[in-house]
This record gives structure tokens, C-alpha cells and sequence, in this order.
């Protein structure tokens, strides 16, 4: 029994030095670039979307927007105070969807990760995420278009946490918080999908999330509801899941309900639009994800 245990042991730990080796440049770039951004170039990110409001882009103005809610290195409850302060200075609310849903979506830090996926999958991510913003701005422009979608009623504008008057530590406190707030759940990340690589038979990832069928698209868009903790955290999982033959249309589905509904953001969210537009909001992105998925699936 102990000598089982051991060997088990020994299988594991190589494993786990083999996903750990393959992902933590990535995981080490990502911190270093978002804590770059948080600090140096955030308020010059959150100044252009400001400006907006003053630009006479009609429609298309849901397209900046969503650019540079993927380019604010905030998090949920970062980019509703912001958001807010946004909406007192009389931004529209469909610019605030859009910049909002793509915000939840993906960061700078996150499309580093998602490197480690390939190309073909990180270029997915951030496609569907940036038209997921545009979609969500769309239809609140048109069918909110004479009544309020956002209640930001009590919030103040957001706490700017990188004030160290030193430069230098102004960047390693940011990277220091950075580092505490991911490292435990992408070192998760890493042991679940060890576990997967020894216990699961790859044979059952192909039938569950492979092919072109649309079950597996859906599963894989459920799955992404309860077991999404961390951005960082489940790029091993899902390079794991892709090797062992889960398709691109499930993996892309995975990655928007993911961070749409974990339980922190979905919590903000619902602060700001109330229990009958929340659910609308789930609705949107479940349809979405799977629209996206098939179409993937179907053209790549």
C-alpha cells in the first residue's frame, strides 16, 4: 500500500512540475504587466472612456468602450464605482454596459494568461469578449433607450489604492497585492488539473466537450457557472482539457460564462441593476456563450 502511495505521489508531483513549468511565465508576465498598467497607465485608461460621453458616436460608440473595458486592469468591484462616477457625469448607459461587460470579462493580465492556451484560442477569447461588451451595449441602447438600466444610487467614485508618493513601490505594492489575491487559486488551478490528467480518461473529456455537438457547448457553459474562481486559475485546466480533446467552441463558451458568473462579480452585478434586469443578464450570457461556441465550432 505505501509503495502504491508513493508512486502515486511521484506521478502527481511530475505532473505538477510539468503543468507548473509550462504556465507560470505566463502567470509571472501577467502579474507584471497588470500591475504595470494599474499603475501607469490606468488613469489615462479611465480618462478616455470619460471622454467619450463628449464624442458624437452614436451607436458606435459601444465599440471604444468595450476596447477599453478589456484594457481597465479593475476588477468588478473596482469598475462599478467607476462606472458610477461615469453615470453622474451623464454617460450613457449603453457605453457603461458595454465597457462594464467586457471589463468582467477579460484584463490585460488575463489575455497574458490565455497565451498559454495558443493563439487560435487566445485570439477567440478576446474577440468574443470584446463583441460580448458591443452586444450587451447594443441592447441596452435599444431596449432601454428611454428608461434607466443601472442604479448606482450610493456609490462613491473608486478608491485609488496606488498612492505611494515612491514610484517604485507604488509598483511592487500593486504587484505584491496581485501576487496574493492569484497565486493560491492558480496554484489550485494547477493541482485540479493534475488530478484531471491522472483520474479523468482523456477518452471522457473528447465525449463530454468535443465535436461540433451542441451539448458539449452547453456543458461546458454550465460547468463554467459553479467552477470559475480565478481567471488565472483555470488556464490549466482548460489547456488540459483542450489537449485531451475538448473543442474550441466549449473552451470559448467555458471562458464567457466563467467570469460572467463567478460569485464576486455576480454579486456587484446584481448591487447595480436589481433582481428582473439580473436575470436578463444571465439570460444574455448563457445565450451568447453558446451562440459563440457553435459558431467556433462550425468556422474553426
Amino acid at each position: 500500500m505505501a509503495e502504491i502511495l508513493q508512486r502515486e505521489a511521484v506521478y502527481l508531483w511530475y505532473y505538477f512540475t510539468i503543468q507548473l513549468e509550462q504556465i507560470f511565465p505566463y502567470w509571472v508576465l501577467g502579474m507584471l504587466l497588470g500591475s504595470a498598467i494599474s499603475v501607469f497607465a490606468k488613469g489615462k485608461i479611465h480618462t478616455m472612456m470619460g471622454r467619450l460621453q463628449t464624442k458624437r458616436l452614436g451607436f458606435l460608440g459601444v465599440v471604444p468602450a468595450s476596447i477599453l473595458g478589456i484594457a481597465s486592469p479593475l476588477c468588478m468591484y473596482g469598475t462599478i464605482p467607476l462606472a458610477a462616477s461615469f453615470s453622474k457625469m451623464g454617460m450613457k448607459d449603453d457605453l457603461l454596459a458595454a465597457f462594464m461587460m467586457s471589463s468582467i470579462l477579460l484584463n490585460p493580465q488575463l489575455i497574458v494568461y490565455s497565451a498559454a492556451l495558443g493563439g487560435t484560442a487566445l485570439t477567440i477569447r478576446v474577440v468574443s469578449c470584446f463583441l460580448c461588451g458591443i452586444c450587451a451595449g447594443l441592447l441596452v441602447r435599444f431596449l432601454y433607450k428611454n428608461k434607466p438600466f443601472f442604479n448606482f444610487s450610493g456609490f462613491d467614485g473608486p478608491k485609488n489604492r496606488d498612492s505611494d508618493p515612491n514610484i517604485l513601490l507604488r509598483f511592487l505594492k500593486n504587484l505584491g497585492r496581485n501576487v496574493k489575491a492569484t497565486g493560491p487559486w492558480f496554484l489550485l488551478g494547477i493541482v485540479l488539473s493534475v488530478l484531471f490528467q491522472r483520474y479523468v480518461p482523456a477518452e471522457a473529456m473528447t465525449v463530454l466537450f468535443g465535436g461540433n455537438e451542441a451539448f458539449g457547448v452547453l456543458m461546458a457553459a454550465t460547468i463554467g457557472v459553479p467552477l470559475y474562481a480565478c481567471g488565472g486559475g483555470t488556464i490549466p485546466l482548460l489547456q488540459m482539457w483542450l489537449a485531451d480533446g475538448m473543442s474550441l467552441g466549449s473552451a470559448a463558451a467555458f471562458m464567457l460564462t466563467g467570469p460572467s458568473t463567478k460569485i464576486t462579480n455576480l454579486g456587484a452585478v446584481k448591487i447595480v441593476l436589481g433582481i428582473k434586469r439580473f436575470l436578463l443578464y444571465i439570460a444574455f450570457i448563457m445565450v451568447f456563450s453558446l451562440i459563440t461556441g457553435l459558431v467556433v465550432n462550425v468556422f474553426i
